[in-house]
This record gives structure tokens, sequence and C-alpha cells, in this order.
């Protein structure tokens, strides 16, 4: 099936978010609308911290107004620009929202975000050799809270809803996936 687009108009625009309005014309000639929201990309950054202890992740609890809740998830953003280098992303959004910086950033893969409304990639990146510093918090992110988890703390949350952020599940499936094929060669 294809799907040719007759005209497109934008109906909406922001500092972070573009709405646009498609006419479209099926296969058969069956014409319809179809609503796209843009956004810039993202990424999401997965911060191990492997020790005697046992392996750790840095969470990240705001106030998501959009579904009128805190929510656990893991740190991610974008910074409203379309050009951007997707490691230097990770690393400026891990240390605004976390205060760490990583000695290692590995690209674990990108994806789309809700593809069946919205146009925005997201980058997946695994964060090692973590050290501490300073946050610098967007506005937006006044009531940041981080949390330290072990990971089998973590995979619980996603189990039984702490954590519902669905970039923050498929990014540790991916996580998952690449660890065991990592682990493999």
């Amino acid at each position: 099936m294809s799907i040719k687009t007759i005209s497109s108009r934008e109906v909406y625009r922001n500092a972070w978010t573009r709405v646009r309005e498609d006419v479209i014309e099926r296969d058969g000639g069956m014409r319809g609308i179809y609503g796209v929201v843009e956004k810039d990309p993202a990424c999401i950054v997965i911060p191990l911290e492997v020790t005697d202890e046992g392996e750790f992740l840095y969470l990240i609890e705001q106030y998501r107004y959009t579904v009128q809740r805190r929510f656990v998830e893991l740190p991610q953003g974008g910074w409203e620009t379309e050009d951007v280098d997707p490691e230097e992303l990770a690393r400026g959004e891990l240390r605004e929202e976390t205060g760490l910086s990583a000695e290692r950033m590995t690209l674990l893969g990108e994806h789309w975000i809700a593809y069946g409304v919205m146009r925005q990639k997201m980058y997946v990146y695994l964060a090692e050799g973590l050290t501490h510093g300073e946050t610098d918090r967007d506005v937006e992110e006044h009531d940041l809270v981080v949390q330290r988890v072990r990971v089998q703390e973590f995979e619980e949350m996603i189990l039984d809803g702490r954590v519902m952020d669905n970039c923050s599940a498929a990014a540790w499936g991916l996580y998952k996936i690449w660890r065991e094929r990592k682990g493999r060669a």
C-alpha cells in the first residue's frame, strides 16, 4: 500500500513541537487527512554503574503534565534543534538531568517514538564509567529527582507499572539484546 501526499500545511508551532495536517490519497483514490506531530531528535541514556555490590541504574522521577502524574524513567530529552550530534546530545542530557558524566558512550540503536502519530527519532545510548558532578537543569526540569536503583529493581519497576515510559522499556529491551549478543561474540 502506498499513500500519496496531496497537500500539507502547518497548523501549529512552538519551540518544541510542530503539527501539520496532510491531505493524503490512498491506493484506489480514497482521500483522507493525516495529522503529524513533528519534533527534533531526542536521546535516551542508560546510565549503568557496575560496582562490587552489583549493577545500578540512575533514573529520573518527574511530573509529566500530559498524564498529570509523576513517573520514573531513564534520562532522556532533546535540544529543540534538528542538526544535533546524537552523542553530544546524550552526554548533555545525562549531565543536565543527573549531574553524571560518562567515560564511555555506546550507541545501541535508534527508534522512532510513537510513529503512528509523531515524527521523532530517539537515539539510545549506554553510558558507562560514570563520574558525579553538578546538574544543569532546564526550567521545565525543576522537579526532577534522581534515583539510583539496582538493575533487578528497575526491571521490577517496568513489570509492576512504576516505570510506564515506553521509551525506557524499549531502550532497556534493546540493551538486554545487545548485551546478550555481545556476550556471545
